[in-house]
């Protein structure tokens, strides 16, 4: 696997990430042999970046993911987790971090992660997303970057990171200021918004070219729902897709049915995704939520295939 520079932070990664979110649902549940052998085989075929979240299963991402590594052996890998601020947090934020990461490096078993990263949407006004905060409740004194860079001199982290979602005008702010070395952003054939300018009336949540802020800023960037959640890939929503008020149902059906018209015989489309995501230099690393070992391999195969 060829691995790629996440932009300032000088870190070799994987340019394919295991995904231990919710959607395919694998490292949320309990079946734990299936957790080892998909993780397994993700780490003997090159990948070396792990995401995953406090809020994820509510710690049984990460607490999976700790036993799952013990049983394995922790090799060289990154792990990457997220601190999600709540309104009820706002009146003590370094304190709300402190208790989040210190809980997810217990469930991890681990003494520090590589990235720690928000897990808010980033808007004008708080609440103008669900759990979305403002450029100020992180950037001004006592916000959210300096909670996280007290924790990176603490040694509980190495580096910080953002998710893009929210606002462009927004979120460019936060990445313009220079403090977050990393960013997730969402970023697929479906909505490359992220990526590039957009026509008038586009249909859905632009995320405003962010990605050529990012470059400017030489962030290292995580790209997310790479297949759209599984529409791309003409799959039943998940559970989480069930309920989540983030990327909602309405938005799935949607994604799935525009899906079908990009589908053509005799290609496939979740190559054609990959290729999309990972053709862009801008973007170091794809996060997909893997649920079998053939689906790593099945991805692995794409990367080594010229096309």
């Amino acid at each position: 696997m060829r691995y790629r520079t996440l932009g300032r932070t000088g870190l070799c990664v994987s340019p394919l990430a295991f995904g231990a979110g919710p959607v395919s649902g694998l490292m949320i549940g309990d079946d734990h042999a299936a957790q080892v052998a998909v993780l397994r085989r993700a780490l003997e075929l090159g990948v070396n970046w792990i995401d995953t979240a406090a809020g994820y299963g509510e710690g049984k991402s990460e607490t999976n993911l700790g036993r799952a590594l013990r049983e394995i052996g922790l090799r060289e890998v990154h792990l990457a987790t997220k601190f999600r601020l709540l309104p009820d947090q706002l009146g003590d934020i370094k304190g709300a971090v402190l208790r989040s990461v210190q809980g997810s490096l217990a469930r991890l078993g681990v003494s520090s992660v590589t990235l720690l990263q928000l897990h808010n949407g980033l808007t004008l006004r708080r609440g103008d997303e669900p759990f979305s905060i403002t450029p100020a409740d992180i950037l001004a004194n006592g916000g959210v970057l300096d909670a996280f860079r007290m924790l990176k001199a603490v040694g509980l982290v190495r580096h910080l990171g953002l998710t893009a979602t929210g606002h462009p005008d927004a979120m460019r702010a936060v990445v313009r200021s220079g403090g977050f070395d990393t960013i997730q952003v969402p970023y697929n054939l479906l909505n490359p918004s992220a990526g590039r300018v957009m026509p008038q009336g586009f249909g859905e949540t632009d995320y405003g070219n962010i990605l050529a802020d990012c470059a400017e800023m030489d962030m290292g960037v995580l790209a997310i729902r790479v297949f759209a959640g599984g529409a791309l890939l003409d799959q039943e929503p998940s559970a989480h897709t069930l309920r989540t008020p983030f990327f909602p149902l309405d938005l799935y059906e949607r994604d799935r049915a525009r899906a079908r018209e990009l589908a053509t015989k005799g290609e496939s489309i979740r190559e054609k995704a990959l290729r999309f995501v990972l053709d862009d230099r801008r973007v170091h690393s794809a996060i997909i939520g893997f649920a079998t070992p053939e689906q790593v391999e099945e991805a692995s195969e794409i990367l080594h295939d010229p096309g």
